[in-house]
């Protein structure tokens, strides 16, 4: 039995997923044998589906993992994050019990990606003088509390467009790879890390 499924919404998910997970060290968790799977139907479908998809799953992994952007679910103005991975928690537990969990990110897999400047500056080979965020404030973008974009999707696309690269599912690897995952301040980012440390501690 290998110790973790992912059932995510696309490929960038996947990809970001991977770069974490392949540093078990650094999310405080043993290595583990894992598989990740994207949704057909995305962000909607895992939504909708996803708990029935990964049931079939269930006695050939110890634990589950489903992942999904808020933004872009089908049910943004119903409800909150929040209350939607409630929802989808509950309809794991049906068959997985405490085995498995939902996270919802708000307000998408994008904002995972916004660590230090040092790391995104090597995973996106930066050359201009003046730092990505302070590039991406002159453009206009605005930034929370905590340095992250309030459009982080769409300040990665103009930063690979000032890059001349595609805003590919590599990125997110990349990307993932170099950030620090300890200190990653992103509520969804600290819930992931916390159940997987809460199931596969070292």
């Amino acid at each position: 039995m290998q110790d973790l499924v992912v059932l995510v919404a696309d490929k960038n998910m996947q990809f970001a997923l991977q770069g974490a997970l392949g540093r078990p060290q650094s999310l405080g968790i043993r290595p583990l044998t894992w598989e990740i799977r994207p949704h057909m139907g995305r962000d909607g479908g895992v939504r909708t589906s996803g708990a029935d998809v990964l049931a079939c799953d269930a006695g050939r992994f110890s634990h589950a993992l489903m992942l999904l952007d808020f933004h872009g679910c089908g049910h943004e103005e119903r409800e909150t994050s929040l209350t939607l991975e409630e929802k989808l928690d509950d309809q794991l537990q049906l068959v997985w019990g405490a085995r498995a969990k939902s996270i919802v990110i708000a307000p998408e897999v994008d904002i995972w990606l916004w660590g230090t400047d040092s790391a995104l500056h090597e995973a996106l080979h930066w050359s201009a003088e003046e730092s990505i965020r302070d590039w991406l404030r002159h453009r206009g973008f605005k930034f929370d509390a905590a340095g992250k974009p309030l459009q982080p999707k769409e300040a990665m696309e103009a930063v690979c467009r000032a890059q001349k690269r595609p805003r590919s599912s590599a990125i997110y690897e990349r990307i993932t790879r170099r950030v620090s995952l300890q200190h990653c301040t992103d509520q969804t980012f600290q819930r992931l890390r916390a159940q997987l440390l809460g199931w596969f501690a070292p």
